[in-house]
């Protein structure tokens, strides 16, 4: 891990940078690095790929924390990864709260119920490109559940009966004195943790619990038209249910990289076309950014910078309906000419006298219509 630069030394931004700072950075060097922007550069392309390496870590609050205490190290399976990918709940998910939920632990006699019991919900995170969200795609993810112990089947071992103590009901009944009189309580029972049964002969895998931690991978698709943040459930891949009940779901979370040129408003996207001079005044046909790749556009004579020309149907799929899509909008940027030669200087001079600039003609005008 030597060889690696210091994330926040790639973005150019300080350790204590915000996300829009980290934003901000990120589609400045993207925009510089971009493929498109330099065709057949390694260079260029070892550089765009270590920024969004950069990116992916330090605009995610989980896991630049984890950067920020262990470095690297944190992502390195061979340091150990601390935290390394992002299965399950990240580094702050415990598996010990699933099995206490099931087995007791410390839960209260109100959350605790004889019966099937829905298993809870694994969260996850994904992250994709600008394009792979537009378009959708497939990825491959990694997460952790509980699952039902393959070697006794959820039972927890052998010589499973009734508790002594609560005689089977998981809870027991406890007499208080008070000034009013006798009250009587029910609580989940302590011998048995609430469950109702006792093993005699406890699994040696899953060490009696019943339940195990297993990590699994899936191929997942990510439908076209996501947006940041939104989120998708696969049914019955989360943690295994109790005393014969469904399991969770496993919600992953997409998040998108910004894009280098496209800013995305739902399903409309934005972007700046800078022209020369030449081009705003006299019309021309540009080449223009789409998310299918580069098109020819005709600007008319005379555009003014800051026109906004709309492309409709070449924006981002609706999420529900694939066929529909948002628009694109073009606004252009007008290039003011620099460094120019003398007779180039001698030329606009002359088409300044010809239109009558040098007048004070139409500052006149100008001031007339403030007052």
């Amino acid at each position: 891990m030597a060889d690696k630069r210091d994330y926040y030394e790639v973005l150019g931004v300080a350790k204590g940078a915000s996300e829009a700072e980290l934003k901000k950075a990120y589609r400045s060097l993207a925009k510089k690095y971009h493929p498109d922007m330099n065709p057949g550069d390694k260079e260029a392309e070892k550089h765009f790929k270590e920024v969004n390496e950069a990116y992916d870590v330090l605009s995610d609050p989980e896991k630049r924390q984890k950067y920020d205490q262990f470095g690297h190290a944190a992502f390195d399976p061979e340091s150990g990864g601390f935290g390394g990918g992002f299965g399950g709940f990240g580094g702050g998910f415990d598996f010990g709260d699933i099995f206490s939920s099931f087995f007791g632990g410390g839960a209260s006699s109100s959350t605790r119920r004889r019966g099937p019991m829905r298993g809870s919900d694994v969260l996850t995170r994904v992250t994709v490109d600008f394009e792979q969200a537009v378009f959708g795609c497939k990825k491959d993810i990694s997460f952790d559940h509980v699952e039902a112990c393959p070697d006794c089947h959820g039972s927890g071992g052998t010589g499973v009966e009734n508790c002594a103590v609560c005689r089977g009901t998981g809870q027991v009944t406890v007499q208080q004195n008070s000034p009013l009189g006798i009250f009587q309580t029910s609580r989940p029972c302590a011998n048995c943790q609430g469950k109702g049964k006792i093993v005699k002969n406890p699994c040696g895998n899953c060490r009696g619990k019943g339940y195990v931690k297993v990590s699994k991978k899936l191929s997942v698709t990510i439908p076209s038209g996501i947006d940041n943040d939104q989120r998708i459930a696969l049914r019955g891949e989360g943690n295994a249910g109790r005393d014969g009940g469904s399991p969770g779901d496993l919600i992953i979370e997409v998040r998108v990289r910004p894009h280098a040129i496209f800013e995305r408003d739902g399903t409309d996207i934005y972007c700046e076309v800078p022209i020369t001079f030449a081009q705003a005044t006299l019309g021309a046909e540009i080449e223009i950014p789409t998310l299918e790749g580069r098109e020819k556009y005709t600007v008319g004579e005379g555009t003014q910078t800051g026109t906004t020309f709309t492309l409709r149907g070449k924006g981002v799929p609706n999420i529900n309906r694939p066929s529909s899509r948002g628009n694109l909008y073009l606004t252009v940027n007008v290039e003011v000419p620099r460094n120019l030669n003398s007779k180039q200087k001698e030329l606009l001079r002359t088409f300044a006298a010809e239109c009558g600039e040098g007048s004070t003609e139409r500052t006149g005008k100008f001031f007339k219509k403030k007052k």
